[in-house]
C-alpha cells in the first residue's frame, strides 16, 4: 500500500505528505512576499539571502567565442598518442560546420603544476600558478552548437529569448551593498554575439538590467555628467520634481513594475555621477599593480584594464561582473570578431587569446587573495562551449556543446580539485556530466539560495533561474 494515497478514496495525500508539500510550498511564497516588499521599497536595496552564503560577488571571465578543453585544461594523452587516427562515434554535425572525424592533437606543451598535479598547457604561465585555488569543471555540456544562442544558455539557462541572465537574478535576490554604483555590470571589447540578450534583465524590472561599459571607449558611462551650466542644487531640484510626477504617475498604474524602476534609475544615475568615475579611474592604483596586471603589455592591456576595474567594482560593494574577452587572432592572422574561436588553425588562434587573458586572470586572482576578498568572491573562467577533438580542416577545431571546462576560484569552492570527465579524448562528457542548470544552482546555493525558491511572477507562472531542472554540485563545495 502506498504511504501517499488512502486506499479505496481519491488519490489525496496523506497528512504528513501534505504538511511536506505545503510547508515547501508556504516557504517559497514567503520568500516572494519578501522579495516584494523589499523590491517594491527600494529595488536596489542591500537584501539578506535566504541562508548565510560564502558568495558575495561574482567576476565571470568570459571567454568569448569557445575555447579548446583538450588545448587547455583538459588534458588527453591518448588524444596526442593517436593523431590523425579516426575518432569511433564522431559526429561531423557535432559542431557548427563538417568536421574530419579524425583526431587532432594539441600542439601546446603540457606540464603538471602545483600541489594538486593540475595538468595545464603552456598557453597559461600565470594562470597554472595558481591551480591549487581552481575548482575544474571538466564535464560541462549544454544544447546550442553556435555562440550567440550558446552564451544565452549559459548565462540565462536556456536559449529562450526574454529571460533574465545570472546576473541579473543575483541583483534581484540580494540588491547591491553600495546604493552610489550599479549591482551588475559588464565589460566587454568586441561586441560578443548575442549582445544585451546575454546580460538582459529579460521580464525582471529594469533596474536589475547590467550597465554594460565598452572598453573601445575606455569604460565611459554615456550621459552620466551633469551639464556644466547646472549646479548640484538645480539638478537635485530637477530630479525631485521628476520623481514625484512619475510616482503620481505610478500610483495609478500598480501592475506597470518598469515605472519604479525608472524612478530608480534616474536617482541611481544622479549618486553615479560622483562614486562611478572614482571606481573606474586605475590611475590611482600603484605602479606595482599596474606591472601585476600587464598593464605595460600591448598584447593584454585591454583586458588588464577590465580586470582591474573589477576587482574595483566588487571592492566597492558590486554584485556580479562580467567581463568579455576580446581580441584574438584568426588563421589568417587577421583580429577575429570572436576572440576564442578557432576553426582554421587553433595554435595561433589560441597562443593569442592565452596571451591576452592569462596575466590580468592570474593578477586577479592574486590581487583579490592579497585584500582579502577572495573569500567572499567568486571568479568564473570559461567560453559558452568546447571544441572538437576532431579536426575541421587540416589545423582546427569546430564548436562542441556536448562535453567543455569551465572553472571556479575563491569563496565556497575547493581549491585543486577536479570534478567530472571527458572521455578519453576528450569528446563529449561522460562522468558526472554538469548542465548549466546545475552550475546555476550551485551559484545561487553560494550566495544563500535555494534555486527553487528564488522566483519572478510573470504572466501567470513563477520563473525560475533553473527553469524546472538544476541540482547543486555538493563535491565542489568547500
Amino acid at each position: 500500500m502506498s504511504s501517499y494515497f488512502l486506499p479505496g478514496e481519491l488519490a489525496l495525500p496523506n497528512r504528513r505528505r501534505f504538511l511536506q508539500q505545503t510547508g515547501l510550498g508556504f516557504g517559497s511564497l514567503a520568500l516572494a512576499s519578501l522579495l516584494h516588499e523589499q523590491t517594491s521599497a527600494n529595488p536596489l536595496a542591500a537584501r539578506p539571502p535566504e541562508f548565510p552564503g560564502k558568495v558575495k560577488s561574482i567576476i565571470w571571465l568570459f571567454m568569448t567565442g569557445g575555447p579548446s578543453q583538450v588545448d587547455t585544461w583538459d588534458y588527453k594523452p591518448e588524444l596526442q598518442a593517436r593523431d590523425g587516427q579516426p575518432l569511433a562515434g564522431a559526429d561531423p554535425k557535432t559542431g557548427f560546420f563538417d568536421t574530419s572525424g579524425k583526431l587532432l592533437k594539441s600542439p601546446f606543451a603540457w606540464k603538471q603544476h602545483g600541489e594538486s598535479g593540475t595538468w595545464v598547457s603552456d598557453l597559461f604561465p600565470h594562470l597554472s600558478k595558481h591551480v591549487d585555488k581552481m575548482t575544474f569543471l571538466h564535464s560541462m555540456h549544454l544544447r546550442q552548437n553556435n555562440h550567440a544562442p550558446a552564451s544565452i544558455e549559459l548565462m540565462c539557462g536556456t536559449n529562450r529569448p526574454g529571460l533574465p541572465s545570472l546576473g541579473s537574478w543575483l541583483t534581484y535576490g540580494l540588491g547591491t551593498e553600495n546604493q552610489n554604483l550599479p549591482s551588475f555590470v559588464v565589460l566587454h571589447d568586441t561586441r560578443p554575439r548575442g549582445d544585451d540578450q546575454i546580460w538582459s534583465a529579460g521580464f525582471l524590472p529594469k533596474t536589475y538590467q547590467a550597465l554594460a561599459l565598452a572598453a573601445g571607449r575606455r569604460e565611459a558611462i554615456d550621459n552620466l555628467s551633469r551639464d556644466a551650466r547646472q549646479s548640484d542644487t538645480q539638478q537635485r531640484a530637477q530630479l525631485s520634481l521628476l520623481r514625484q510626477l512619475n510616482e503620481e504617475h505610478a500610483s495609478t498604474r500598480p501592475t506597470q513594475t518598469d515605472l519604479t524602476s525608472r524612478i530608480a534609475s534616474y536617482e541611481l544615475a544622479y549618486r553615479m555621477q560622483m562614486a562611478a568615475p572614482e571606481a573606474l579611474d586605475i590611475t590611482k592604483e600603484s605602479e606595482a599593480t599596474h606591472k601585476l596586471y600587464g598593464m605595460e603589455n600591448p598584447e593584454c592591456a585591454t583586458f588588464s584594464r577590465q580586470c582591474l576595474i573589477a576587482r574595483r567594482l566588487v571592492e566597492r560593494g558590486v554584485r556580479y561582473v562580467q567581463i568579455f574577452a576580446g581580441k584574438g587572432v584568426g588563421g589568417d592572422g587577421s583580429v577575429a570578431d570572436v576572440p576564442w574561436d578557432c576553426h582554421s588553425d587553433v595554435e595561433t588562434n589560441h597562443r593569442s587569446c592565452g596571451m591576452h587573458t592569462d596575466q590580468p586572470a592570474a593578477a586577479l586572482l592574486a590581487d583579490l587573495e592579497a585584500r582579502g576578498l577572495l573569500d567572499s568572491t567568486l571568479v568564473i573562467w570559461g567560453g559558452e562551449f568546447g571544441r572538437t577533438s576532431d579536426s575541421q580542416g587540416a589545423k582546427g577545431r569546430d564548436h562542441k556543446p556536448n562535453g567543455f571546462t569551465i572553472w571556479l576560484a575563491g569563496a565556497g569552492v575547493k581549491g585543486g580539485f577536479h570534478y567530472g570527465a571527458t572521455d578519453e579524448f576528450g569528446y563529449k562528457a561522460v562522468v558526472d556530466k554538469v548542465h548549466v542548470n546545475d552550475l546555476h544552482a550551485t551559484l545561487l546555493h553560494l550566495a544563500g539560495f535555494n534555486h527553487e525558491r528564488l522566483t519572478y511572477r510573470f504572466n501567470g507562472r513563477d520563473f525560475r533561474l533553473t527553469d524546472v531542472g538544476g541540482s547543486v554540485i555538493t563535491p565542489i563545495l568547500a
